[in-house]
């Protein structure tokens, strides 16, 4: 993680669309007594049945996790629950054998959506090389993936993105690789979310996740103040205008915001004495986000968030 940290900081003193403000960082850490803690399953959408098949359900939630916007209608929630009610109908729907023969329209029925999903294909693809890989090498099981990680949520995302091609969220920015890893990430923040950092949410690092950069936050922190966009960038956010993938605005939207969120953990940390993760303000801004009907993010064609 030390890399995500490093190349966003690296991209955000050269940035030239995004403008991290320190003083927007100031006025909003002056105004939190305390970070509103936020359940991981605060709106009761997801499986969990407190061993493996959960460890499954997220592996495969999290390869799904991108991309909802092009459909206007369909978000997470549809993701979550969909893939919750199939687990629950079909305790093998998630089989390792199984997902390397979904095609779009079996996905499509099992979440139940009337109609093709954005990036279908791509959705399928992932699907196949999780049923894959699990077998391949996992004994078709994500828990033993997770098990293999030595409880280090830092291990076990260099496990996933080793593994899994379609997790390995970097990117090359003025010449230099940039890495962000938002799906390899938020898997491990998600296991220790649902299992209250024990069994297999256990670990000994959390606190080196950063934020899982993707279109809600970088909007809240706009919103909050704490980033600034260049008028040609906000022009084609407001607008709904798509900003290309790996496009210097795209990278330095995201990785501003694991810059800005790392300062702004760091400065509640000298204010209050106490330490705050970053997986902890990434679920309190993200929730914020998704309950603001009227936030507007970027819009990018990407399978990495």
């Amino acid at each position: 993680m030390d890399d995500v940290r490093v190349t966003s900081a690296w991209v955000a003193s050269r940035s030239s669309h995004v403008y991290v403000d320190s003083a927007g960082i100031e006025k909003v850490v002056s105004t939190i007594e305390s970070i509103p803690k936020v359940e991981w399953d605060f709106e009761g959408i997801h499986y969990f049945d407190k061993g493996p098949l959960t460890v499954q359900y997220l592996f495969v939630l999290d390869a799904l996790n991108f991309c909802f916007w092009p459909d206007k209608d369909l978000n997470y929630d549809d993701l979550a629950s969909g893939l919750k009610a199939a687990l629950q109908n079909d305790n093998s729907a998630f089989d390792a054998d199984r997902l390397q023969k979904y095609t779009g329209p079996q996905l499509r029925e099992l979440l139940r959506w009337p109609r093709p999903l954005p990036l279908e294909d791509e959705r399928v693809r992932l699907l196949h090389e999780v049923g894959i890989e699990l077998e391949r090498n996992f004994e078709g099981k994500a828990s033993n993936l997770v098990l293999s990680c030595g409880k280090s949520a830092v291990n076990l995302v260099a496990l996933v993105a080793r593994h899994f091609p379609g997790f390995r969220d970097h990117t090359v920015y003025k010449g230099r690789q940039v890495f962000l890893y938002k799906r390899a990430q938020i898997f491990a923040a998600d296991l220790w979310g649902a299992f209250g950092g024990q069994g297999y949410g256990e670990f000994k690092d959390i606190g080196s996740l950063t934020i899982m950069a993707d279109y809600i936050v970088p909007a809240v922190l706009r919103q909050l103040g704490v980033l600034k966009y260049s008028p040609t960038l906000a022009s084609t956010i407001e607008s709904s205008g798509e900003i290309g993938p790996g496009t210097e605005e795209e990278v330095e939207l995201r990785a501003c915001s694991v810059h800005a969120v790392e300062k702004m953990r760091e400065l509640i940390s000298v204010k209050s004495g106490r330490q705050v993760l970053s997986v902890e303000l990434d679920l309190w801004l993200w929730a914020a986000g998704v309950q603001c009907t009227s936030l507007q993010h970027h819009r990018t064609l990407s399978i990495y968030y």
